[in-house]
């Protein structure tokens, strides 16, 4: 499985992908952010999470560095996700890490396979 952002026509990059840019360009490339670290830009600790997520729940802001634009500014995208620690603070370096499992599909009152999550929380690295 992919973390996957999408490269536009105008070099602006978003995650998740949308089918055009915030400027109405086309996709032209998707960019899987598992491959990369990421910088922890900020994060937080929910403690009032919904039925089946970890309690507590430790997210983070994630700011990948990508490339370089042809004029020498860095291209950049962010994301938000679980970390996989409660030991975690601004400008840890972070990667991407697959988890099978965001959520108990067994909690609260809808059917169990609507609430199967997978995909990804940042790791210290």
């Amino acid at each position: 499985m992919t973390m996957e952002a999408i490269r536009y026509e105008d070099g602006s990059i978003s995650y998740p992908g949308h089918p055009r840019s915030r400027g109405g360009a086309e996709p032209v490339e998707t960019i899987d952010l598992s491959e990369y670290t990421g910088e922890v830009i900020t994060w937080t600790t929910s403690t009032a999470t919904p039925p089946g997520v970890r309690q507590p729940n430790t997210l983070a802001v994630v700011e990948f560095e990508i490339g370089e634009t042809s004029d020498g500014e860095s291209r950049s995208v962010r994301a938000i996700g679980q970390v996989t620690t409660d030991d975690i603070e601004t400008g840890d370096e972070v990667e991407p890490v697959y988890v099978e499992e965001l959520r108990e599909p067994d909690a609260g009152i809808r059917e169990p396979e609507s609430q199967d999550w997978d995909g990804y929380r940042f790791e210290p690295v």
